[in-house]
């Protein structure tokens, strides 16, 4: 039996990159698993790629099920691209393993209907965020109010949601993907940096005030990661430089004392391991995955 099976997991932010891979890793271990995004397109494109992942079944065509409402997408789209409907597909019986929900994390509307949607939630990986890179003296408060929304607020929400359930039930694992930007500083990205730190300081508040109820609390901390995200930095980096864009991904890489960009699938093995029930001594933890980056 996989280690994972019978239990329920929400990926937020699962759309691509880290939180895709968490996904594939957790399907892999037999669970099944919510993946939830701002874009229905993209989720629908990862549903597809996930498909072959499940423990058990073959990629088939999904039903979808759609709930038209007040919740995802009542702040003007940013749910997805079907302006103001939560979308899940329904598996049909060969592969029960997957479904897909547009939220938007920062809108507790939304987060509630999608966490009405996805059922009781044993495992919550906390991973949607958002990255901007501004000057301090050019920051703006509309700015500064974005990246703690999606990266803390987000949090916050989508964990209120699951956090009953966990405790009364008795066993729970969240898992807040935060960065080596929630153990040091970088410049050019003071609100990324005090949200992320923000994560970090949630995640041991509440291990210890769930630590007696059978839930534990950890947070991950990628370096630089092989994303989407890194992706454009890199050529924001090369557009303000005047650099290649090799030069400006090897930069980022020179940050790992290995020399080398994360991968995602390394993000999503540390995530495993703390899903398991044989890590329930674990938490409160910051657990960075950065080659050395931070010790």
């Amino acid at each position: 039996m996989s280690t994972l099976t019978g239990l329920h997991a929400v990926v937020t932010g699962g759309g691509s990159g880290i939180g895709e891979a968490i996904a594939a890793a957790l399907l892999r271990e037999g669970a099944r698993v919510t993946v939830m995004g701002r874009s229905e397109a993209r989720l629908l494109q990862a549903r597809e790629r996930l498909a072959g992942r499940a423990s058990t079944g073959s990629a088939r065509p999904f039903d979808k099920l759609r709930a038209n409402g007040g919740g995802a997408g009542a702040n003007g789209g940013a749910a997805g691209a079907n302006g103001g409907e939560s979308v899940r597909a329904e598996p049909v019986e060969a592969l029960p393993a997957i479904h897909v929900c547009a939220v938007d994390v920062t809108d507790s509307a939304s987060v509630e209907q999608a966490f009405d949607f996805a059922g009781p939630v044993d495992l919550l990986i906390n991973n949607a965020g958002q990255v901007e890179s501004q000057p301090f003296s050019r920051t703006t408060l509309d700015q500064w109010n974005r990246l703690l929304q999606v990266n803390l607020t987000g949090t916050f929400l989508c964990t209120q949601q699951v956090l009953p359930g966990m405790t009364e039930r008795g066993f729970g694992r969240i898992v807040n993907i935060a960065s080596t930007a929630a153990l040091k500083g970088y410049a050019y990205v003071a609100a990324y940096c005090a949200a992320k730190h923000g994560v970090l300081g949630l995640t041991r508040a509440l291990a210890l005030e769930v630590a007696r109820k059978g839930v534990t609390v950890n947070a991950i901390c990628p370096g630089y990661t092989d994303t989407d995200i890194v992706a454009r930095a890199v050529e924001q980096i090369a557009s303000k430089t005047q650099r290649s864009a090799e030069a400006a991904r090897d930069a980022l890489a020179a940050a790992n004392p290995q020399g080398r960009l994360v991968q995602p699938d390394e993000v999503a093995q540390a995530v495993l391991w703390l899903c398991r029930r044989e890590s329930a001594s674990i938490t409160g933890q910051a657990i960075a995955v950065a080659g050395g980056e931070v010790m």
